[in-house]
């Protein structure tokens, strides 16, 4: 098994590189948002074309923060059911099998 933080500390485990597949609904969504946005830039002019690519940069950031969250609580989850998981012992029932030993 390998050493998951000196992978993770080598940069040879990166879960952002992942793409959408060819043909798939997002895939076609992201060429849309694409080609509009490129339709946009090209067509306005001078304070139209300054508010859409501040409006552009904004929901980009507001997209970044909104995925950074999702992974934190996400990341914080996992985490607290494993600890659930291997540290804590409670249930609702006796366990007749332990070993007198405990």
């Amino acid at each position: 098994m390998k050493n998951l933080i000196k992978e993770l500390y080598y940069g040879n485990i990166d879960p952002q590189a992942r793409g959408f597949k060819n043909g798939s609904y997002l895939k076609k969504q992201i060429t849309i948002l694409s080609e509009n946005e490129a339709l946009l830039t090209d067509k306005l002019t001078g304070d139209e074309k300054k508010a859409f690519l501040s409006f552009v940069n904004a929901s980009d950031i507001i997209l970044g923060e909104s995925e950074l969250d999702s992974f934190m609580v996400g990341f914080r989850l996992g985490a607290r059911l494993i600890l659930d998981t291997f540290v804590n012992n409670d249930t609702p029932y006796e366990d007749f099998l332990k070993e007198e030993s405990e």
